[in-house]
């Protein structure tokens, strides 16, 4: 599948922002220029760990501080996806700030990505520059970054290594699930299968990670 063919997809319109996501800030590109990894990872060395930078198809990204409503639910799915994978080893789940290169000359930083266990079995400490490939990308949707996540990222990851990429979506309680072999994705609201390669998949309950983000978010409002 070409980058092309993904592109011209018919993507449904973006829906008005709720209260869950509007804390949320955008993503901006940079002032147009030539920009090179070295050029990106001085950035973050000196602004670490915000805003985030990312270097995807020649294109400079920076993203603010995210709000309450992303932290969240980077947590929760975090939580989920490290408990499965302590009974069934076959990856390690991480958050971002990162630097993955899992192409020449590009920087991605995924809210939240699963390294295969084979990356992480090596015996010796982990470095960003030995991941190459990925069994698992996350973003969580925010109105700023609606088309960043699901046009420039989306083709990004799929011609990458990386087997598959979810997009949370905060407003419509929904898992974008995107595959290589899928010209368009699942929609996940009730439960999402996940099989890594591991002897039993991880069953996800969409609509319970949804209201345990809404309700921990109320709590957080209230306090």
């Amino acid at each position: 599948m070409t980058p092309d063919q993904r592109t011209s997809r018919m993507l449904r319109p973006a829906l008005l922002p709720s209260p869950l996501l509007a804390e949320q800030c955008m993503v901006m590109p940079a002032i147009r220029r030539r920009w090179t990894p070295a050029d990106v990872r001085m950035l973050m060395q000196e602004s670490r760990p915000w805003p985030r930078y990312e270097l995807i198809a020649g294109e400079l990204l920076v993203t603010p501080a995210p709000g309450s409503a992303h932290q969240i639910a980077v947590i929760e799915l975090l939580a989920v996806l490290s408990a499965y994978l302590e009974r069934q080893p076959v990856g390690l789940a991480l958050i971002s700030p990162a630097d993955l290169e899992l192409r020449p000359g590009t920087i991605a930083q995924p809210d939240l990505f699963v390294v295969p266990a084979s990356t992480t079995t090596r015996g010796e400490q982990l470095r960003w520059s030995d991941i190459c490939a990925l069994l698992l990308a996350v973003e969580v949707l925010s109105p700023g970054t609606a088309r960043t996540d699901r046009v420039e990222k989306r083709d990004f990851y799929l011609d990458a290594a990386v087997a598959e990429y979810w997009i949370v979506d905060l407003d419509a309680c929904v898992i974008e699930r995107w595959t290589r072999e899928r010209m368009t994705p699942e929609l996940h609201r009730d439960t999402l299968v996940w099989q890594p390669g591991a002897s039993r998949p991880l069953t996800l309950n969409v609509a319970a990670l949804f209201a345990r983000i809404a309700r921990k978010l109320a709590m957080f409002r209230r306090g």
